[in-house]
Order: structure tokens, then C-alpha cells, then sequence
């Protein structure tokens, strides 16, 4: 959420309105998305061979958290949750790495940013005086 919520933090420091904001922010999310839907298996593999090599443990507090949510939602639950909690890049290589094609990846992480864009939006937004308090 901290990344997430950096685009409406700047996009109101900036005096921008309210949609332009929406959509630089979900245009931000997007990016990460397509760039690492491409590379997102490549990724995996990476981050697999480096916690071989530093003996990692393969399972931690977060990767279970994932796989429940993978296991009970699916990659609607991932792109929910991913502006959230899972970042735009860690969500699109989860999902890659379970094998969702990259049309479906692109497809939920647009309609997920798109309400995380126009909600976390609204309540910087909303809440003006107490978001320039953090800047």
C-alpha cells in the first residue's frame, strides 16, 4: 500500500485533479505490470536459485500468506490484494509464477488498480489536510 498510495500523494502535492491522479497512478501500476509479466517466470527462477545458494528458507511468513490467498481466491484475490499488500511487481510474478496466462494478468491487476486507483484517490483526496501532514 505504501507504494500504491505514493501516486495520489504526489499527484495531490502536484495540484493535479482528482481523475488525472486516478489515471497516472493506475498508468504506473499498469507499467510494472506489463514489464514484469513478461519477465516475471525468469524472475522466479532467479529468486529461486539465489535462495538455494544463501540456503533461504523456502517458506516464509508472506510466501504462505500468499499461497492462501492463491488457494482460496485465485488471481482475483491476488490482484486484489496486490496494491494492497503485494506490491504490482511481487503480485504480477505470483501470478506468473502460478501460470496465469498474461492477458489474465493484465486484465485483473487493470480492473484492481483501477478501484485501488479511484478508493485510495478519494481518500487522500478526502483527507487533504491530514495527507500534506505526511509530506
Amino acid at each position: 500500500m505504501v507504494k500504491f498510495i505514493g501516486g495520489p500523494l504526489a499527484g495531490m502535492s502536484l495540484g493535479m485533479a482528482y481523475l488525472e491522479t486516478v489515471l497516472l497512478t493506475v498508468a504506473g501500476m499498469m507499467t510494472s505490470v506489463l514489464v514484469f509479466s513478461f519477465v516475471g517466470r525468469e524472475a522466479a527462477r532467479w529468486y529461486s536459485r539465489y535462495r538455494r545458494n544463501y540456503n533461504r528458507p523456502v517458506f516464509s511468513r508472506r510466501s504462505r500468506r500468499v499461497v492462501r490467498i492463491w488457494r482460496n481466491f485465485g488471481v482475483v484475490g491476488v490482484a486484489f490484494f496486490t496494491p494492497l499488500f503485494l506490491t504490482p511487481v511481487f503480485g504480477t510474478i505470483v501470478a506468473a509464477v502460478f501460470g496465469v496466462p498474461r492477458r489474465q494478468i493484465f486484465l485483473h491487476m487493470l480492473w484492481s488498480g483501477t478501484m485501488w486507483g479511484f478508493v485510495l484517490t478519494g481518500l487522500v483526496y478526502r483527507f487533504q489536510e491530514i495527507a500534506l501532514e505526511y509530506l
